[in-house]
């Protein structure tokens, strides 16, 4: 059974053509996750303990300086810059977001969203971004989708499904309105699975 990360999916269904075929290559290739070269790792669990501990958010700003890794020094701070504009005064509860796989065409896909979350009076599952370049619309809408179909009967009613792209405050939200791109997924992981054993 192959194995990939919703990132790693993402990452291949917005691409076309030769850099498509690359991509994948390149995630076969890659060596079996090690949590020591997740780089975003530290900053995805602080904010995690942060609402679990049902923590204030600037508490965030206390976490910058027990950073000793100079990338993660110069790169969190616009990461939690970001996280706390969206943030806001925002009074959250917290709760264990589901993180089930997604099974199609001998290939097992996580949907692990971070976080779980109440305010006001509406509930949010939401799957963090925090990579460089912003997040469009279609990689928010695959991550959606698949949130949606896959976590939907684990969530409660209501449940808002999101993404937030961290640095730019973002969140994008599944509405009743939304299009779902699940049969785009299924293919895109056809494709992943016929070119798997020949890269």
């Amino acid at each position: 059974m192959i194995k990939i990360s919703l990132t790693d999916f993402v990452d291949i269904a917005s691409k076309s053509g030769t850099p498509k075929a690359t991509k994948v290559a390149q995630v076969k290739a890659r060596p079996d996750y090690d949590p020591r070269f997740d780089f975003y790792k530290p900053i995805r669990e602080q904010i995690i303990e942060v609402h679990r501990a049902g923590q204030e958010g600037a508490s965030l700003r206390v976490f910058l300086r027990t950073l000793t890794d100079r990338k993660k020094a110069a790169n969190y701070p616009e990461l939690i810059d970001g996280y706390l504009k969206w943030l806001g005064r925002k009074a959250v509860r917290w709760f264990q977001p589901p993180r089930k796989f997604y099974h199609s065409s001998g290939v097992d896909l996580i949907v692990n969203p971070e976080l779980c979350v109440s305010f006001g009076r509406e509930t949010y599952v939401i799957k963090l971004y925090f990579k460089d370049d912003p997040l469009d619309r279609f990689k928010a809408e695959v991550i959606l989708s698949l949130m949606e179909h896959v976590l939907r009967p684990h969530c409660a009613e209501g449940a808002v499904m999101s993404v937030m792209d961290v640095r730019r405050a973002k969140l994008f939200p599944w509405r009743a309105s939304s299009k779902s791109r699940i049969a785009l997924v299924d293919a895109e992981l056809a494709y992943i699975s016929t070119l798997w054993p020949r890269v």
